[in-house]
């Protein structure tokens, strides 16, 4: 398994200097595709993977989720969170990624009909998506009663009716849904789907990024059935938050 880190969750915005760093950790970056979407300024695809082969970095890529739904049951917001999606994957393929990581999305209230036209709608989107120019895998969210997925069992529905897609366990996200069980709950049901980790600490209130170890999370009870290729620390703190998180990981999973 290869680990990465989030420039943008360890606040390094200087990217060229966030490759340097993951070529002294040995390690891939995770590319957050709305920072590129909304600072056009800053190094394009060709330029950052140029950049990754100077320095032998490899990347990953997170698809746009800011302000974008792709559940969305309002028919032109939906068509603007599926061409931003598109965009992202065309981003992602152009700088090599070896995966992307998609958000599903929200519903404004749990009724029976919009739940209904919600899920019409995410599927449609992931339908459109195909083919995948890089690995897909979806994140798991439900931190509130918006998100549209709620659980293992209907994350699991989703990826049946979709089987090119895979699935980013986000243990954080999972913790906060419901604990160490509700962790076990995921990795038992879809750790034949696993393809991409994110890993990051809470204490148990809030999706804070904290380095691991740092927060209440077992992972030390919580392995993935298989390791993944990847894995994508996403915590706050800069070199010494990403340094510790990965000594954490090593020593809690013995790898």
């Amino acid at each position: 398994m290869t680990f990465g880190f989030s420039p943008l969750d360890a606040e390094l915005v200087d990217l060229e200097a966030a490759v340097r760093l993951a070529a002294e950790l040995g390690m891939n970056l995770e590319l957050p595709y709305d920072l590129f979407e909304a600072l056009p300024l800053l190094p394009g695809p060709a330029e950052l993977k140029e950049l990754g082969g100077r320095h032998g970095v490899g990347f990953t890529v997170h698809l746009p989720f800011v302000d974008l739904n792709l559940a969305s049951v309002f028919e032109k917001s939906f068509r603007v969170a599926l061409e931003r999606t598109r965009d992202g994957l065309a981003f992602a393929e152009a700088v090599g990624a070896r995966v992307a990581v998609l958000h599903t999305g929200q519903v404004p209230a749990r009724h029976p009909l919009v739940l209904e036209a919600a899920r019409e709608r995410m599927d449609r989107a992931l339908t459109a998506l195909r083919p995948l120019p890089v690995p897909v895998a979806i994140e798991n969210l439900a931190l509130d009663e918006r998100d549209l997925l709620q659980g293992p069992e209907e994350l699991r529905a989703l990826l049946d009716r979709h089987p090119e897609f895979g699935f980013c366990l986000d243990y954080s996200h999972a913790f906060l849904e419901g604990g160490e069980a509700r962790v076990q709950a995921y990795l038992d049901l879809l750790g034949d789907r696993l393809v991409h980790l994110h890993l990051n600490d809470t204490p148990g209130d809030a999706d804070r990024h904290l380095p691991v170890g740092a927060g209440r999370i077992p992972f030390h009870r919580l392995p993935p059935p298989k390791l993944p290729e990847t894995a994508t620390f996403e915590v706050r703190g800069g070199r010494e938050a990403i340094a510790q998180s990965r000594d954490a990981i090593g020593a809690a999973w013995d790898i």
